[in-house]
């Protein structure tokens, strides 16, 4: 039940900086769901802009945020089942200011 909520939670959150950020598009199920940023899809393993993203989340706070970028760009997270409101809130303003601060 919680992975439900806190999925619409995220999804939601997400699909909201379509049209203001590099965010394209938003998908998922549950807790598992991901980003498409704007740019040309890639090879597997090949850095573009997803990278920087996952790089600049990584960096965003003494405790970061861990994502799979993959295709160059797609970032998919996965957090935890017992993950809170306010730690998806705390996710989400990570994930904003970084896909902001890489255009």
């Amino acid at each position: 039940e919680n992975s439900i909520e806190r999925g619409i939670q995220l999804r939601d959150g997400l699909s909201s900086l379509i049209g203001n950020t590099c965010i394209r598009d938003v998908r998922g199920r549950g807790l598992l769901n991901a980003i498409v940023i704007d740019q040309p899809k890639a090879g597997y393993g090949d850095h573009g802009k997803a990278w920087d993203v996952c790089m600049a989340m990584k960096e965003a706070t003494d405790i970061g945020l861990l994502a799979k970028p993959t295709h160059g760009n797609i970032i998919r997270f996965a957090p935890p089942l017992t993950i809170s409101a306010e730690q998806i809130d705390e996710c989400l303003e990570i994930i904003e200011r970084s896909v902001k601060q890489v255009g």
